[in-house]
């Protein structure tokens, strides 16, 4: 860590920073304010805008400067306007940024102290902002003011921000709960209403950008399947989501929720319920599979290449922040429900609970800790150049000259051996985790679709194995995982996907065109009732999955059959049904033993056996166990089992109905290619 500024890497910008702030009538010879100005443009903007903040903390030190930050943003709640509301709410963010940075170049607040008072001031916008939109909507509604602490409505932090370790320049991530009965407002009769209201004005006073910037930008994507919920949700409805519907990634974000503002009652009552779910005393193998699995999607082996320094991601990448994450709560849902000393939010301290506990050596921990605070100082510093929400090294010279200047090193020679030597560690130790289980990744890279954000890695190894459209494909899968189609709805069919995932893009990337037969194979998986079984014999015998995604890859006609026939895989299970066309004779015996039961059951057995006949000629073309100059005689063949099977049954029905012509008779004549 940072025991001394680093040196300016831009002295002109230092100069007329300086100038500007002279102008101003502030003068200062710190040479805190050459490292700052010199590193990032975006504090020197801060700076000339709130010379007031500069000059107290050189005058009284950063927790006073940040502490009246802090009260400006608690004073909100008794705001009288809307945009009086957010001009104080984004001169104190202004305020706390430049105080919290200074106080962080110059090395007088570590990562830990950074991040913890960064979530302090959150916490206070949040608290101030839920308040003066409590207030707002009692006006609305006529009603008398409702306390914080009585309103019924819970604020959850999630994330970094809920285990107070939030970013310099990050989203901060809410759930937002209310609970029914003791929620005091409603929008024409509708509770929900009223809370969905406050929540989007949450988000226009934390999120909107005016003249004045933001606060924070606010990312709601760890509710219960986002996709498909309004921004609040009951507390019932949530609970009743979470028992039926969670994943194992929900229940790892959770590790990390806790109350930030709201109803601290609400709010206490909704994780308590929450800790079953959490927190499971006894875990069969799939789920501890699954929980595994988290940690095996990402593509990490002990020496697997080198790692790019220029351009890499230091969060999601190989070697990043998550890595450092996940090593810790993969053996957190494992371990936690038996101990509870190992439910701890913070990342460092879960992995100090690994060693007290005797899961993790105390050299490992030490070292994931230390690289873990290097990595987020880094993160901090490439977040201030601009104040923008990036988690990647620059890909060009002077962009890593620069980065390499503001972490205090002497040339980019000197960070590039620094970072590389971090995330190879981190890495060496992640990758050991589980070293024994099978991969979960794609010999191209990550296959990670859990969570809500897109892992660029993941896109990028989709890309490679031939899929166009990434982003669809993705974001299907984490439907599937979400339970958005029938098939997925059970717990332990997610948790049997999770394992088939690599091998159904594997197959499917065979096709000719991989997402046309992706599209196919979502849309069969659309149409089936469970997954369970189906994915249990892909597991069992995977040339089944195989067969399916070239049928699915090779022939549209018979891929859209086989989607609006989902139970036609059970036919081939059938050892005959893959090695040869079946005689004219078998034909008439199979439609003979099906088409029983009324008129009308008769005639829909009759098409059922048409269509499956005729997909399983069409397979075999395609599985090349039939040659195609075989598939004339054979339809044809079909065909005349069917008209001779039906049309006795036809001349009964018309004869119970009409009668019979005495003498008369009836005869089908092929003509054309049927003949």
């Amino acid at each position: 860590m940072l025991r001394v500024p680093p040196l300016p890497f831009d002295p002109t910008r230092v100069t007329r920073v300086k100038e500007a702030l002279a102008e101003q009538g502030f003068a200062s010879v710190e040479p805190l304010l050459d490292a700052v100005f010199g590193n990032s443009p975006f504090l020197g903007r801060l700076a000339q805008r709130e010379v007031g903040a500069l000059g107290e903390y050189f005058a009284a030190g950063p927790h006073v400067v940040l502490n009246a930050a802090i009260l400006l943003a608690q004073a909100v709640a008794r705001a009288d306007s809307e945009a009086a509301a957010m001009k104080d709410l984004r001169t104190a963010k202004r305020q706390a940024a430049l105080n919290i940075a200074m106080a962080d170049i110059a090395g007088i607040w570590d990562v830990n102290t950074v991040t913890a008072e960064l979530t302090r001031f959150a916490d206070a916008c949040v608290g101030g902002a839920l308040r003066f939109l409590l207030r707002a909507q009692a006006a609305h509604a006529g009603v008398s003011e409702v306390a914080e602490e009585d309103c019924g409505l819970t604020v959850l932090a999630m994330g970094k921000y809920g285990a107070f370790e939030l970013n310099y320049s990050s989203d901060i991530d809410l759930v937002v709960f209310y609970d029914a009965d003791k929620f005091p407002f409603a929008k024409r009769g509708d509770p929900r209403g009223a809370a969905v209201d406050i929540v989007r004005g949450l988000v226009k006073l934390l999120s909107e950008t005016t003249s004045d910037g933001y606060v924070f930008r606010v990312d709601l994507r760890l509710r219960p399947d986002a996709g498909a919920t309004q921004v609040a949700i009951s507390t019932d409805a949530a609970l009743d989501y979470y028992e039926a519907m969670g994943q194992n990634w929900e229940r790892a974000a959770m590790i990390k929720a806790r109350a930030c503002a709201g109803d601290p009652e609400t709010g206490a009552q909704f994780l308590a319920g929450l800790k079953p779910f959490i927190w499971r005393r006894y875990l069969d193998f799939a789920a501890i599979e699954d929980i595994q699995s988290i940690k095996r999607q990402i593509h990490a082996h002990v020496g697997h290449g080198e790692i790019a320094v220029a351009g890499h991601n230091i969060k999601l990448g190989r070697g990043g922040i998550r890595e450092i994450e996940f090593f810790a709560q993969t053996q957190q849902l494992i371990l936690g429900g038996r101990h509870p000393g190992l439910r701890v939010p913070s990342t460092q301290g879960a992995l100090d609970a690994l060693v007290k506990e005797g899961r993790v050596a105390s050299q490992v921990a030490e070292e994931l800790k230390r690289d873990y605070r290097y990595l987020r100082m880094l993160e901090h510093r490439l977040q201030m150049v601009e104040d923008q929400q990036t988690h990647s090294v620059p890909g060009d010279a002077a962009g890593l000259s620069h980065i390499a200047c503001f972490m205090g090193h002497d040339n980019a020679d000197a960070f590039r051996a620094e970072l590389t030597r971090v995330l190879e560690n981190v890495q060496r130790h992640y990758a050991r985790l589980f070293e024994s289980e099978p991969d979960l990744s794609s010999a191209e890279g990550n296959l990670v679709f859990t969570g809500v954000e897109e892992d660029p890695e993941t896109l990028a190894t989709l890309l490679a194995m031939g899929f166009q459209d990434a982003a669809h494909v993705s974001a299907a899968i984490r439907g599937w995982h979400h339970g958005r189609i029938r098939a997925m709805r059970g717990q332990r069919a997610r948790e049997l996907l999770t394992k088939l995932v690599p091998a159904i893009l594997k197959a499917l990337a065979s096709a000719t065109d991989p997402d046309v037969a992706f599209s196919q194979f979502d849309r069969f998986l659309s149409n089936l009732p469970s997954g369970v079984q189906l994915f249990s014999l892909f597991l069992a015998r995977p040339q089944f999955l195989d067969l399916l995604a070239r049928i699915v890859g090779a022939t549209p006609r018979l891929a859209h059959y086989l989607a609006r026939n989902p139970s036609i895989m059970d036919a081939l299970l059938d050892a005959d049904y893959l090695s040869r066309l079946p005689s004219r004779a078998e034909l008439d015996a199979q439609f003979a033993r099906v088409v029983v039961g009324s008129y009308e059951e008769q005639l829909d057995a009759a098409r059922r056996f048409t269509r499956e006949a005729i997909f399983r000629v069409g397979v075999q073309i395609v599985e090349g166990v039939a040659k195609a100059h075989q598939a004339g005689p054979a339809l044809a063949d079909i065909a005349d089992c069917v008209i001779a099977g039906l049309l006795p049954r036809v001349e009964a029905e018309m004869a119970a109905t009409a009668g019979r012509i005495s003498g008369a008779g009836f005869s089908v004549v092929a003509k054309g290619g049927g003949t």
